[in-house]
């Protein structure tokens, strides 16, 4: 009996299972692209073997094991990321148990492989002072400079998730009069979000250097194609590092893509802006995901305090004693 090979089987994988079966989204397919990338290059190192020569076998319970510390420890993704990657060969050994019996034993053990429990912590999110150290961070001088600068003032202010920033095209901006952009999240739902004027300023700048096209992409790579999410994670933390020389309180903070996008969702709080519209904008799936903000709000906290009383103290409310006080607290 001649059994489908690995290539073969990660093949198929994306192209039956995902694309034909699934119909999954391109954020989807990148996700999981990412993930098989990953483990592909960590195999080829480990086992020294070339990945079109890799067998089912070698993708056994505590190579994957393996390779989920490394990315941990070497890569320092968190335990969020790690399950992540770890769903997506889940995924895939399902798919495998299926269409492959035979490799049934390697696929139990595998699936058997439980996600990690983590540490819910507060959200990160970046204030006014931090905010405007780390846009005036990138040399606008270079090519390279204008657009990361443009990309981090849009990611501050739409909360689009990396994948979003990527994936935007000119075609889905408008300037001018109800300047908007338009994106593709997650679950394929379309929403639009509403562009500040200095944000419309910086894109105008960016569109007149790049002499770009309705169909070329807002924030391409040097060599003109897609930039990856490593590489998007990687220019936030270099203009995070020079920020941090005028910025000393970014020295306390790690700030990746995902915590301009709750910097996004934080300043809009602090506008009063309705959880149920934070919700609308963020492309939420449930308006309970937007309850995070609150908990990490300490404004709003220190308000919650500020009426409370102590408690040697006897409840009442204040009345002022002088007909001029009370005047004054009535404006």
């Amino acid at each position: 009996m001649i059994f489908a090979s690995l290539p073969a089987l990660v093949q198929s994988f994306f192209t039956d299972r995902l694309l034909r079966q699934r119909d999954a989204s391109p954020h989807t397919i990148a996700a999981y692209r990412d993930s098989f990338r990953l483990l592909l290059n960590f195999a080829a190192q480990r086992l020294g073997k070339a990945p079109s020569d890799l067998l089912i076998e070698d993708l056994d319970a505590p190579f994957i094991g393996e390779f989920l510390e490394h990315l941990e420890t070497d890569r320092g993704n968190s335990a969020r990321t790690r399950n992540t990657r770890l769903a997506a060969i889940h995924s895939f050994f399902r798919y495998v148990a299926l269409t492959e019996p035979a490799h049934a034993l390697v696929c139990q053990r595998v699936l058997a492989m439980p996600s990690k429990r983590f540490e819910k912590r507060p959200i990160e999110f970046l204030n006014r002072e931090e905010i405007q150290a780390l846009l005036t961070a990138p040399d606008p001088s270079t090519w390279t400079g204008r657009r990361d600068r443009t990309l981090l003032l849009v990611a501050v202010q739409t909360g689009l998730r990396v994948s979003e920033l990527i994936g935007l095209h000119w075609k889905d901006i408008a300037l001018g009069n109800g300047a908007h952009l338009r994106c593709e999240g997650k679950g394929r739902k379309h929403r639009s979000t509403p562009l500040r004027r200095d944000a419309q300023t910086l894109l105008r700048a960016w569109l007149q250097w790049q002499r770009a096209q309705p169909e070329d992409r807002v924030f391409p790579s040097i060599r003109g194609g897609a930039l990856s999410r490593d590489a998007v994670e990687w220019l936030v933390a270099k203009h995070t590092a020079t920020a941090q020389q005028h910025c000393p309180s970014l020295n306390r903070k790690r700030v990746t893509p995902h915590v301009l996008r709750h910097t996004a969702a934080m300043e809009l709080l602090h506008h009063g802006v309705d959880r149920s519209v934070i919700a609308l904008w963020l492309g939420h799936e449930s308006l309970e995901t937007t309850q995070i903000y609150l908990h990490a709000d300490m404004r709003l906290k220190e308000q919650a305090l500020a009426r409370t009383t102590p408690l040697d103290t006897n409840p009442g409310r204040y009345r002022p004693n002088d007909q001029l006080l009370a005047f004054l607290d009535s404006l």
